[in-house]
């Protein structure tokens, strides 16, 4: 578990906490050293511009700066496998594109990054390999590359893999 960063669809904060208790509490579970903890926290808060934020309840939080707060604990003890399930639902386009950055920053490292997404044209722009999930079970999995090759585009060779569901 100390390998893994998850930003679940629905997250569940403690919302009396302010994001800086509740970023200290997550790096504590984590055992992330005092040093590293100020380092990431003053990195991904200013990333996300959340600075005057950060010592305000989470409950006067928007949905975004929840969404942020829950990017960024997931990211507070540097994972190895970093999973993100819809983690660009509520936020504004600034935050969006700083979220795509950390993951192909993060992915450069030699880590692993896994999103869901109903996004093809993100999902198309942001990743190397693709898998297509139907009920739970994966259909398939190629590289973007091995899907361009084949002169389909994204959204065509998803629709094809699941079959058409009109039918």
């Amino acid at each position: 578990k100390s390998l893994i960063g998850f930003v679940p669809d629905h997250y569940a904060l403690y919302e009396k906490l302010t994001a800086r208790e509740y970023l200290n509490y997550i790096a504590d579970i984590y055992e992330v050293s005092q040093e590293d903890r100020d380092a990431r926290i003053k990195e991904y808060t200013e990333l996300f511009e959340l600075e005057g934020a950060i010592d305000n309840q989470i409950k006067t939080y928007s949905h975004g700066m929840k969404q942020k707060v829950t990017i960024i604990a997931a990211l507070i003890q540097d994972p190895k496998v970093w999973i993100l399930d819809e983690p660009l639902t509520g936020l504004d386009p600034a935050s969006i594109f700083q979220v795509k950055e950390c993951m192909r920053k993060h992915a450069a490292k030699g880590n692993i990054v896994f999103f869901s997404s109903h996004m093809i044209d993100i999902v198309e722009k942001l990743c190397d390999r693709i898998a297509v999930i139907k009920k739970g079970e994966i259909q398939a999995v190629k590289t973007v590359k091995e899907i361009e090759d084949s002169g389909i585009s994204l959204e065509q060779f998803y629709l094809k893999t699941i079959g058409d569901m009109r039918k």
